[in-house]
């Protein structure tokens, strides 16, 4: 498949004739795909075209039920309200920060601490030091069998999806903020 000056003469006739990229593909055929249409469009530079309006009668829709017109719309959240040229403009929202306790640092006893030769299946896997040192150990504490981590390390490992979501987005204010 390849793009001929007569190719791309027929392509700009009847992409202004308001074919579908489509149709033109079929018409033009040997290799040329619907998408391969879209794109030598857009190389082109060839403006968007407004839709023809349609022959079918619009749908007529049902009437809107009014309960209750007398009383004010009740905005759900706490954002301040934007109006003009500012209504779509990003508006960050504070949220109160969580209290968060700190985990209490929990101290593995030397006697505890194991090889990757001495774990077993109810040990914690949690590893401690750098992996190249002659010094590197698990952390051999109690876990249930079927658990990777002790009580402690499950808590580092496993965070909610909700404290992520709030980190990642406290992250993201604070990037709005200094930019």
């Amino acid at each position: 498949m390849s793009w001929t000056d007569d190719r791309v003469e027929q392509l700009k006739k009847l992409w202004l004739d308001g074919r579908s990229a489509s149709q033109i593909a079929a018409e033009l055929a040997n290799g040329i795909t619907r998408n391969a249409v879209i794109g030598k469009v857009h190389r082109l530079g060839l403006s968007g075209r407004v839709k023809a309006p349609s022959m079918s009668a619009p749908r007529p829709r049902p009437p809107k039920q009014h309960q209750h017109q007398n009383r004010p719309a009740m905005r759900t959240n706490n954002a301040p309200m934007t109006r003009g040229a500012n209504a779509l403009a990003y508006m960050p929202r504070t949220d109160p920060v969580p209290v968060q306790r700190p985990m209490e640092e929990v101290v593995i006893p030397m006697s505890e601490r194991v090889t990757i030769m001495e774990l077993r299946e109810s040990m914690c896997r949690w590893p401690l030091g750098d992996p190249t040192s002659a010094d590197f150990r698990y952390c051999g504490a109690g876990s249930p069998i079927g658990v990777s981590y002790c009580a402690y390390h499950s808590r580092v490992a496993y965070q909610p999806v909700q404290d992520r979501r709030r980190e990642r987005d406290r992250e993201r204010r604070a990037l709005m903020r200094q930019q």
